[in-house]
């Protein structure tokens, strides 16, 4: 029996999928848990070189995002023998600090094309993400990288979500960011009273563009808008014009420092 203990950005980025899916693939029986701060925790029903080859396929691999800082592979007892591989649970080890919490990603390509395909139950959903992209350090609370531990703890996968959550083939499985329209964040544009407003309001049909269409127009038209997002607030004005700019200035009191641009 192995053990392989992997540290680095493994964890929030579909490595646990990952293994699961190549350890299938090599017929290996055993299992792959996140270790809290510790990183990741494979154990193989094998001998050590065949363990030492799972490494070398696994670093030639892996996913697109996880970065491999440390590898160790020690012999391990087991209570028995394995008759599958699985993810297990995460255990909440105080073994050390080898995890790295990885950065917020940019919508990948797939991602991009289920959100702008009409016939696609995403369509227009601005929290459409995977495994490969979406928000990682902004809404982590602690680790080990599980839905309990992160502000999506809130919202609880419908149907379709839960099945590609549990589909070792889907990119989704084990993603934690997983949600829809149906069942994940929405978006919406209230006045400075708290009020939502009619045009941009919450859980619009079309996956929440009404309140970004909104939002862009307030922009367009020279007012300031506070945008929330995972990890705060973006104050926003539009720099073709001078008075939402100027009023920008007095209240963040910065009447010199220069602001950042987002485009």
């Amino acid at each position: 029996m192995q053990r392989i203990h992997v540290n680095g950005i493994v964890q929030g980025v579909g490595f646990r999928p990952f293994v699961y899916r190549l350890a299938v693939k090599e017929g290996m029986r055993g299992y792959v848990r996140n270790l809290g701060d510790a990183g990741v925790e494979i154990v193989l029903d094998c001998g050590e070189k065949e363990a030492q080859e799972f490494v070398k396929l696994m670093l030639a691999r892996l996913p697109p995002l996880a970065r491999i800082y440390e590898i160790k592979i020690s012999e391990c007892a087991a209570a028995g023998r394995f008759g599958a591989f699985n993810i297990l649970e995460s255990l909440d080890t105080k073994e050390g600090s080898g995890s790295v919490i990885p950065p917020d990603v940019g919508m990948c390509d797939a991602c991009l094309k289920e959100m702008r395909d009409p016939k696609n139950r995403r369509h227009n959903y601005f929290f459409t993400t995977c495994t490969d992209c979406g928000p990682r350090f902004t809404i982590i609370d602690r680790l080990p990288y599980d839905r309990p531990n992160t502000s999506m703890r809130d919202f609880q996968m419908d149907g379709d979500c839960a099945a590609e959550y549990r589909n070792p083939l889907d990119r989704r499985y084990h993603a934690q960011t997983v949600a829809c329209k149906e069942c994940g964040p929405k978006a919406w544009v209230a006045e400075k009273n708290g009020k939502p407003t009619d045009a941009g309001s919450a859980g619009a049909s079309n996956g929440s563009s009404n309140a970004i269409w909104t939002a862009s127009k307030l922009l367009s038209e020279g007012a300031v808008v506070a945008i929330k997002g995972n990890g705060g607030f973006h104050i926003a004005a539009a720099t073709s014009f001078d008075a939402p700019v100027a009023l920008l200035r007095q209240r963040r009191k910065r009447r010199q420092q220069p602001f950042a641009l987002m485009a």
